[in-house]
């Protein structure tokens, strides 16, 4: 089962490899942090600020990728942990059909802040991080 999240704050140390992003049950108390590298934290900072960029940054690229191939970013989903990664699931509506791409969580809610759609996060994931 799916739970749906929405970013709630972003931690950023330029003394620390490892940036954090927190996320919170949209319906509920639960919250979900994910460490994640200082690009994908810039850029999903970068988005809620509504900072401009002169050029299209990567998940600006795949975004508008998905767009010009007729396709519509329904949602993204965490929906694993394996051996303590994290793995997401965009979930791109093409001719009827939901396609699945794998990616990187980190670059699932860049690109879901990006064109806003809905986070949702495995109920067994929050589960097992209790």
């Amino acid at each position: 089962m799916a739970v749906q999240m929405e970013l709630t704050r972003i931690i950023i140390s330029e003394t620390n490899e490892q940036q954090i992003i927190y996320l919170r049950e949209v319906d509920g108390d639960r919250t979900f942090p994910i460490m994640i590298g200082m690009f994908e934290a810039t850029s999903i900072d970068r988005r809620v600020k509504g900072i401009p960029t002169q050029r299209p940054l990567t998940h600006d690229l795949l975004a508008s990728a998905i767009e010009l191939l007729g396709g519509e970013l329904q949602d993204i989903y965490i929906n694993e942990l394996r051996e303590h990664t994290y793995f997401a699931k965009l979930r791109i509506k093409h001719e009827g059909e939901i396609v699945e791409v794998d990616a990187r969580p980190s670059d699932a809610i860049a690109v879901a802040v990006t064109v806003d759609v809905p986070i949702f996060v495995s109920e067994d994931i929050l589960d097992e991080i209790g």
